[in-house]
């Protein structure tokens, strides 16, 4: 028996070590989430030229964004990166590889009730993550990663599993919760406690309370201990740093306010410019903190926005607060659904074996059409680590991508299925395939929160974003054969990802239709 006892007792030596061992040979990750910024709310140009090359729009002239370009200079970014329109969906996204149609989280989560709209799918997943579903950090947790959550949660609502990270595979928790908004970005007003807004209030940061510390900085401070702590204990991290900037209410981040005072727009839109520039501090004071600790060559860095911007410059359907693309967050055009992504090692050095691994080239563009559900796959191949058994993985691991190359065998495709209202836009379904992008409103009539806007095509929207990237010249009456090809491959994905549909007033499901 005693024999027996120590051989067991060896055996889980051994193991530990091994386990340790391989863990420590893994690289750290850092997801820098940033909500409600899309791709034009940046210095840092996305759009490029006919010959491919960076283009300066008024707006990029209007942000202030150095440590973005600092990231991009070493590596690269894409400029035909899709987020979902509102946040939660892109949120579980992430957290599962599957587009929002299939896991069916295909709206923001009211944390205290179902808010699947008049005509909304009814079904569809309101109580969002739960005990038990994979997750990207409970996969990497499984493989000896700490994993660290900072910032916006809203995961699931009030009384439910995803309303606290801890739940979904994260080992440390700061600030996240079921909501959506911060009550405030002020310690002067205890991040909302202490404000009619307190059941917004960011958790966890009691000890900046009455104190001058903006939330975003509050936030990288806590994160900032967390990963030393981390790095001291020999693990590898997973940090998942989601800020709650940009998303309103719009509080000016007085360490920046100066920058625009003389802009000539309006005090929202100068407050939501020093919230793009806080949370660019943020991002510069990690990468920094990554280089002191000795663990930048180390660390792979994927910066990205969860919907299109919510900048305060106009109307969400036009040519405006995303210019020169067309729309907003919540809305169906480009604006909408475009959003920055810079993927980037913390420090170049061609000899580390991660990067030999994956290198990734210094101040490259990626004009090839690429989505949130990719970072599921490619973060899990990337460490070796087997994908779950039995869970569907709707997005394509983006290595070669990364590399600067295109990759011939991703499809050109992207789908974003949104069966809700009131909103921006309301019950409609995109698809984008090649160059083609068709939008199916399916409740045309139906009037959005900016008024009743009709379309002239009635439920269809079809624009070739090669010869009109702005979407101004809808053919779906013009072009009637692209129309029906591209609404066949709308249908065909919807079926496929089992999608749920908006309803009439019987409560009848409401398919897409073709022409």
């Amino acid at each position: 028996m005693k024999a027996s006892f120590f051989t067991l007792l060896l055996c889980l030596v051994v193991f530990f070590h091994a386990s340790q061992t391989s863990a420590a040979d893994q690289p750290n990750i850092m997801v820098f989430l940033v909500d409600d910024m899309g791709v034009m709310d940046t210095s840092l140009p996305f759009l490029t030229d006919k010959e491919g090359k960076p283009k300066a729009y008024p707006l990029n002239k209007f942000y202030r964004t150095p440590s973005m370009e600092r990231l991009a200079k070493q590596g690269i970014r894409f400029n035909q990166f899709y987020a979902m329109s509102v946040c939660s969906p892109t949120r579980v996204s992430i957290m599962t590889g599957q587009n929002a149609a299939r896991h069916r989280t295909t709206n923001w989560i009211n944390e205290n009730q179902n808010n699947a709209g008049p005509n909304g799918a009814q079904d569809w997943n309101w109580q969002g993550l739960k005990k038990g579903d994979v997750t990207l950090p409970g996969t990497l947790h499984k493989k000896g990663y700490r994993t660290i959550h900072v910032g916006k949660g809203h995961f699931g609502p009030w009384e439910h599993d995803g309303a606290e990270p801890l739940n979904l595979g994260f080992d440390v928790n700061i600030g996240g919760s079921s909501f959506g908004a911060p009550g405030s970005y002020y310690g002067e007003k205890n991040y909302g406690a202490s404000t009619k807004r307190r059941g917004h209030a960011v958790p966890h940061l009691e000890k900046y309370h009455g104190s001058d510390t903006f939330l975003t900085e509050a936030l990288t401070l806590e994160t900032k201990k967390a990963v030393a702590e981390t790095v001291k204990s020999g693990q590898p991290f997973y940090l998942y740093f989601s800020h709650y900037a940009v998303h309103a209410p719009f509080d000016s981040d007085p360490r920046f306010a100066a920058h625009y005072k003389d802009s000539g727009k309006s005090k929202q839109a100068q407050a939501f410019a020093t919230l793009i520039e806080g949370m660019d501090k943020s991002l510069g004071d990690m990468m920094d903190q990554f280089d002191e600790l000795g663990i930048a060559e180390n660390t792979l860095i994927f910066f990205l926005g969860d919907n299109g911007s919510d900048a305060p410059l106009g109307d969400q359907h036009a040519v405006a607060c995303a210019a020169p693309l067309r729309g907003k967050k919540g809305a169906h055009y480009e604006g909408g659904m475009r959003v920055p992504f810079i993927a980037a090692w913390g420090k170049r050095n061609s000899e580390n074996v991660f990067q030999q691994k994956l290198p990734i080239p210094a101040g490259k563009i990626q004009s090839q059409v690429a989505s949130v559900p990719d970072l599921f796959p490619t973060i899990l191949d990337f460490t070796a680590i087997p994908f779950p058994q039995g869970h569907a993985v709707d997005g394509f691991p983006l290595q070669t991508l990364l590399s600067g190359k295109k990759d011939p065998s991703r499809p050109e495709q992207f789908l974003m299925h949104y069966p809700h209202g009131k909103h921006r836009s309301n019950y409609f379904t995109t698809w984008r395939d090649g160059d083609w992008k068709v939008i199916y409103h399916t409740l045309p009539e139906k009037p959005t929160t900016g008024g009743n806007i009709q379309f002239d095509g009635g439920n269809y929207e079809l624009f070739n974003l090669a010869e009109d990237p702005f979407e101004s010249t809808n053919l779906a009456k013009s072009k009637p054969k692209e129309l029906q090809r591209l609404m066949k491959g709308l249908v065909g994905s919807l079926k496929e990802h089992k999608a749920l549909y908006p309803i009439d007033d019987s409560g009848k499901a409401l398919a897409p239709q073709l022409p």
